[in-house]
């Protein structure tokens, strides 16, 4: 497979990640090395506009988040993202942030991304069969994108170390929290007009606790059809 990259776009990327470094996004080498592995121009429709920090359509009533918050996300599970982990990506969208998590995780652990939009599915496999850090992964096996719905997580390969949902749901579905490991962490924007990402840690007694990181603006976490509506 061709590797659509180019020396120019590799420094943009170095630049964005030493930019998000500098302002305290990123605190984390491990977190760093994923986001210059993965190119995030590969990752988005207008390469122009890859490495700005902000968010940007994918079409279908979606859109990639900024770098900032796909590397706030990467920080709060870094701990759930060491070599040999499962991570289960709901709304994997264009398929960025799952390659940073397969990256993490390295060809010993398992990554899933889970997506309702059969077109955003086919265009991310083929974005990580572009990007040279990721293409690895997902022909081994170790990374893999299905098409279904998210809310209801990828029970196959559950219990998950970390759990990532890249929409705002009404509430936390409860298959995410029954399909966490004790010890995982889950991420996942809540709420409607007003969102939360909230931070779910399930202890090794099964126990749960819960509490908010930051106010966030998610597209809603909802079924295919009223999400190409734009409900």
């Amino acid at each position: 497979m061709k590797q659509f990259w180019s020396p120019n776009s590799i420094s943009k990327n170095k630049a964005m990640v030493e930019n998000l470094q500098s302002h305290g996004v990123i605190t984390s080498d491990e977190v760093a090395k994923a986001m210059e592995a993965v190119d995030r121009g590969l990752f988005v429709p207008d390469r122009s506009y890859a490495y700005v920090d902000s968010p940007l359509s994918i079409g279908y009533n979606v859109t990639i988040s900024a770098p900032h918050m796909h590397a706030m996300c990467l920080q709060l599970l870094e701990n759930n993202l060491k070599p040999g982990m499962r991570v289960l990506d709901v709304g994997s969208g264009t398929g960025y942030l799952t390659a940073c998590f397969a990256v993490m995780v390295g060809s010993e652990g398992r990554v899933i991304g889970v997506e309702h939009i059969p077109e955003l599915v086919a265009s991310s496999i083929k974005n990580i069969e572009a990007s040279a850090a990721a293409s690895p992964l997902l022909k081994q096996g170790s990374l893999a994108i299905h098409v279904g719905d998210g809310r209801k997580g990828w029970a196959e390969f559950a219990p998950y170390d970390a759990i990532h949902v890249g929409a705002a749901a009404p509430e936390i579905p409860e298959a995410l929290i029954d399909q966490l490991k004790p010890g995982g962490r889950l991420v996942i924007p809540v709420g409607n007009l007003f969102q939360d990402l909230q931070v779910v840690d399930k202890s090794s007694d099964g126990s749960v606790s819960i509490r908010s990181e930051t106010s966030v603006r998610y597209v809603p976490l909802t079924s295919r059809e009223a999400q190409l509506r734009g409900e």
